[in-house]
């Protein structure tokens, strides 16, 4: 089966994107772009030899000797000045040549447990080899304790959102290696996981043949808290991340996930009987299927990239890019789950999408600028009952882009900023209006607040005019930007 083309917001038109291309063609203009041209053959493996304990410039001559390149970090540690105290990845793990090695050393000051980093734990298992398609991403700056702002409900937390803090990034290269650092930690003393595996989304022809595949992998994080899981610039996964029980204090970003076999979310985050997951952080991710039909499916080919449900509460999800997908995430798992509450949605960019973005069931929700550009069946679907407040975002190319369907009582919503301000605005941005399959609730024809959003925003954040989210937001939004955030001047 061919993929479906992708839209282009290389031209200012606004509601007739005439470029196309398909899926697999930006897909690999992405690894492009992350990875050197020249890199066409697939690097020799090396083994990261032992250099703690030497001076840090004879680390950097042996690693350059084993074709690796090095990166420096100083530390807290009663090891005598400039020497290596541990490096990332660790000493006997096994790397493709030119992977950048970081280079922990002592600045002879005494020690301190915040500061000291964390080796990788084990080395990588040589029966795992790194994929062939492209050379090993390079590090990505980890979360750290600096992250402390997500501008959204998470920043609820004391002390803000932080992940892992400053804790030694563990590398891993595949799901299992991911899985197995999680079940070893303490569930509580602060984890940074980097990823640095690689996928080819292109080797994949038939996408309604992945879909059909058996469930994939679902690397779970369950009960435990202080967690950070980061994608190294340039990798990929096929395999979902869950975030469920008690869990606290967790950050995912600058992951790259699409093309999931079998009906899995590409990130879940839901309770259990245990406990419901709270201060959840979301950013900076890739997350994508392909906006197809398959045979025997109905509606559900690749059906949640983000879902939050069962309790679930003070989240953030915030600048992803997320597209080509058909049910893009839910709030609230079904019309009797009503506890899932409190999370915003900023910064995100919606491209070529079906419906979901996000489906709310009950609670609170903040949605501000985010870019919805291409939404073919319905967008924000508030119901059962919950607020929204939508503000600063940028419609076009949208069938229903604010509406309560589908459900059997009707949700509300506040609209303030946006680019559509009145309905002489709909054929400017190409907004569309049509049926729904099941109960029409209410749909936003007539552009105008519903009900007052019932209370106060509790953190702080700067609502950016839309006009700045339509040209500057594709630039920053997903993996592989630097964690880069939107400067705008703040809308009036």
């Amino acid at each position: 089966m061919t993929l479906l083309p992708r839209r282009s917001r290389s031209t200012p038109e606004r509601h007739v994107r005439k470029r196309h291309f398909s899926l697999a063609v930006a897909l690999a203009l992405a690894v492009a772009i992350s990875a050197p041209s020249t890199a066409m053959a697939a690097p020799d493996n090396v083994t990261v030899p032992s250099v703690v304990g030497q001076q840090k410039s004879a680390a950097r001559v042996a690693l350059q000797a084993d074709g690796l390149k090095s990166a420096n970090k100083m530390v807290t540690s009663s090891l005598p000045a400039e020497s290596v105290v541990a490096t990332d990845p660790a000493a006997g793990t096994i790397v493709p040549a030119g992977t950048q090695v970081l280079v922990y050393w002592s600045d002879g000051k005494g020690t301190s447990a915040t500061s000291s980093p964390t080796p990788t734990s084990s080395p990588t298992p040589a029966s795992s080899p790194t994929p062939t398609s492209s050379p090993a991403p390079a590090p990505t700056a980890s979360a750290g304790s600096a992250a402390t702002k997500s501008g959204g409900y998470a920043d609820t937390r004391e002390g803000g959102v932080t992940g892992g803090g400053n804790a030694g990034p563990i590398t891993v290269r595949t799901a299992s290696e991911m899985q197995a650092a999680i079940d070893r930690y303490d569930g509580a003393s602060g984890l940074v996981i980097r990823y640095t595996g690689t996928f080819d989304f292109g080797s994949i022809s038939d996408v309604c043949a992945q879909w059909q595949k058996p469930a994939g992998t679902i690397v779970s994080i369950k009960g435990k808290s202080n967690v950070t899981i980061e994608g190294a610039s340039g990798s990929a996964a096929n395999f979902g991340l869950n975030v469920a029980g008690n869990s606290q204090n967790i950050i995912i970003r600058n992951m790259t996930i699409g093309l999931l076999p079998g009906s899995i979310d590409a990130i879940g985050i839901e309770g259990t009987s245990s406990g419901k997951p709270a201060d959840i952080w979301v950013d900076h991710n890739t997350l994508f299927s392909a906006l197809v039909k398959c045979s025997g499916a109905g509606d559900l080919s690749f059906d949640g990239l983000l879902d939050v449900k069962r309790g679930a509460h003070d989240v953030t999800v915030s600048y992803n890019h997320i597209h080509d997908h058909t049910k893009v995430g839910l709030v609230g798992a079904s019309d009797s789950d009503l506890s899932t509450t409190h999370l915003t949605f900023h910064h995100n960019y919606y491209e070529n999408v079906g419906a979901r973005t996000p489906l709310q069931r009950s609670g609170r929700a903040h949605v501000y600028n985010n870019l919805y550009s291409g939404v073919s069946t319905s967008g924000i679907n508030v119901r059962m009952g919950g607020y929204a407040l939508i503000e600063g975002n940028h419609f076009e190319n949208a069938t229903n882009p604010v509406t309560s369907r589908d459900s059997p009582k009707v949700g509300y919503w506040e609209l303030n900023g946006n680019n559509i301000t009145s309905p002489s605005d709909f054929a400017t941005y190409g907004i569309k209006w049509g049926s729904c399959s099941g109960t029409c609730l209410k749909n936003a024809t007539d552009w105008k607040t519903t009900a007052q959003f019932p209370e106060a925003i509790p953190y702080a954040y700067v609502l950016a005019k839309p006009g700045c989210v339509e040209q500057s937001l594709p630039a920053v939004a997903g993996a592989g930007k630097g964690l880069a955030t939107l400067s705008c001047a703040p809308a009036q």
